[in-house]
């Protein structure tokens, strides 16, 4: 019975960073864009330098990025030994890449939809799609 228990509760602990994991990958890809945008608007509108509001905002970006991603590749390994302690071989960054796809193609479908539908852009020129 203690083993069964243990096994369920490293599911749930996979299931859980796996959901964290989509999480932080879904900010990768939304937040993060979003997020360095409104500062640079921000930073621009202050300082009504467009250079340097680009500059603030690829440099916040970049760390941005690179702090996500480095909290990704550890909740990766920490789902790889949840998964090595349930006795099943080690997955590699397989979850980790799955994650990443999958909420890249959410963010680029919804973003399709934002952009032909709710913004009113046209992939055929002289075709309004507004709804």
């Amino acid at each position: 019975m203690a083993v069964m228990t243990d096994r369920m509760r490293g599911g749930l602990s996979a299931a859980i960073l796996l959901t964290i994991m989509f999480l932080g990958s879904l900010g990768l890809w939304l937040g993060t864009p979003l997020l360095w945008l409104w500062v640079g608007g921000q930073f621009q509108g202050a300082t009504d330098s467009i250079g340097a509001a680009l500059a603030v905002a690829f440099v916040g970006a970049s760390l941005n990025i690179w702090l996500v991603a480095l909290i990704l590749s550890r909740l990766s390994d920490a789902y790889r030994a949840v998964t090595r302690s349930r006795g099943r071989p080690d997955p590699g960054n397989v979850a980790l890449e799955a994650v990443l796809v999958v909420s890249a193609g959410i963010t680029l479908a919804g973003f399709g939809v934002w952009f032909f539908i709710f913004a009113g852009a046209s992939p055929i020129p002289g075709f309004n799609m507004q709804l």
